[in-house]
């Protein structure tokens, strides 16, 4: 009897503690349904089964929330080398002057914008003036040679008439005309190359053809003469100040320079040159200076190794209209290479680096959901090594299947506040 008693109480008590805990978890699934729209699911792979977060139209476009499709594409392998930020050598003119003189009008400031052709500075130039005037003078002796010669061309002609018709004219006088008519080409042939000479002079000194025409038809010497920009681009040097004398032997008064195009000097070491080649991608990133990476292209290997680093230079061009690289910069480079041991590279679904999240140790990426563009779920993704800003997905996502590509931090962000207060 005492033994029946005691199994009948302890059957009705593990039956009431079964009954405890069936209702504790729907009070729990019940609180969590009737909750904020934010839910802590975040492992979901039926997106039936998981409480999307929703965000209004504003939100999105704050936070710039961007949706793209996933990707296939071909990931090769990179690795990173040191390198520096320098100027386009192809882009940089050094403007200086072929004559001695005062500089008398300054037009540009550091750091203007210039276009080819633009004035730079006027020089006024006593050298300039002196060739000027030489250049006047060789011109007017080569028109006085011309005269001279149209005179002992008719000398000569006359000279031959006489001497055919009736021998009026002794040979020897004959002969004599006709030496100075040669004389006289080869005077004009003199001034008229003398003239050349100083109009060439005219021309090194920079003055264009239409200044030298203006010249020698209003015969007014002008010294001065405008300094123009060779290239387009801003002006980074300017050595020289209004009123300031200069001279051919400086180097230069100023350094114009297309800085919106780059070049990235890396030095590579000779393990990676191998999979190395012109074209190849590479990505820049300069660290808390920049946050942002920069892509640009493999331009130029050097043929040789450096003998005391036992590196090779590679050059990698980058376009930077946001002017955030500076040259003078210390960067670190990723340079795409291909895998020789892998010929054959195949495609492989990607999605971009900011995408990928990670909650609670497991990858995610977050996906629209309920056919809703302000609804998102977050999809857990097997990925592999990122490759150029880009993840390829081993699994988890299908080609096409549309993705949070940028913003996606956002969405983390309330899915860990929806945690908080179901958690509390």
């Amino acid at each position: 009897m005492n033994v029946f008693k005691y199994t009948l109480a302890l059957c009705t008590a593990l039956c009431a503690f079964a009954l405890a805990s069936t209702g504790c978890r729907e009070s729990n699934h019940d609180e969590g349904s009737n909750g904020a729209d934010t839910a802590p699911k975040a492992h979901g792979d039926d997106h039936d089964h998981v409480d999307p977060i929703r965000l209004t139209p504003e939100a999105i476009k704050q936070h710039e929330i961007t949706i793209k499709g996933a990707e296939m594409q071909t990931l090769r392998p990179t690795f990173v080398a040191p390198a520096r930020v320098a100027f386009n050598a192809e882009a940089v003119a050094h403007v200086g002057s072929t004559l001695s003189g005062r500089i008398v009008e300054l037009a540009v400031r550091l750091g203007d914008k210039v276009g080819a052709g633009d004035v730079l500075c006027v020089i006024e130039s006593p050298q300039l003036g002196q060739a000027q005037s030489e250049y006047l003078q060789k011109i007017i002796l080569a028109d006085a040679a011309k005269a001279t010669v149209d005179l002992a061309q008719n000398g000569m002609s006359r000279a031959t008439r006489l001497y055919e018709q009736n021998r009026g004219i002794a040979l020897d006088e004959v002969q004599k005309r006709e030496v100075e008519f040669k004389v006289a080409q080869a005077q004009v042939l003199s001034a008229e190359a003398t003239a050349v000479a100083a109009e060439n002079t005219l021309y090194v000194y920079g003055m264009t053809r239409a200044a030298v025409e203006s010249l020698r038809a209003s015969g007014e010497v002008n010294p001065r003469i405008a300094i123009a920009a060779p290239i387009d681009g801003e002006i980074v040097e300017r050595e020289v100040t209004l009123g300031e004398l200069v001279s051919p032997q400086r180097e230069k008064l100023m350094v114009i320079a297309n800085i919106e195009t780059l070049w990235v000097l890396a030095d590579v070491t000779g393990e990676h040159l191998p999979g190395l080649s012109l074209g190849a991608k590479a990505w820049i990133n300069a660290g808390s200076l920049d946050i942002h990476e920069h892509e640009g292209h493999v331009s130029y290997v050097a043929p040789m190794i450096d003998p005391h680093t036992r590196t090779v230079s590679v050059r990698i061009a980058v376009e930077c209209e946001d002017r955030s690289l500076k040259p003078g910069m210390f960067v670190s480079v990723r340079i795409e290479t291909s895998d020789r041991s892998h010929p054959s590279e195949s495609k492989i679904v990607t999605v971009t680096e900011a995408a990928i999240q990670t909650i609670d140790g497991q990858h995610v990426v977050f996906v629209p959901a309920d056919h809703s563009d302000n609804a998102f779920i977050a999809k857990p993704v097997t990925i592999g090594e990122t490759v150029g800003g880009f993840v390829p997905v081993i699994s988890g996502l299908r080609e096409g299947e549309s993705y949070v590509a940028a913003g996606s931090f956002v969405l983390k962000a309330e899915l860990g506040k929806g945690a908080a207060e179901h958690h509390h």
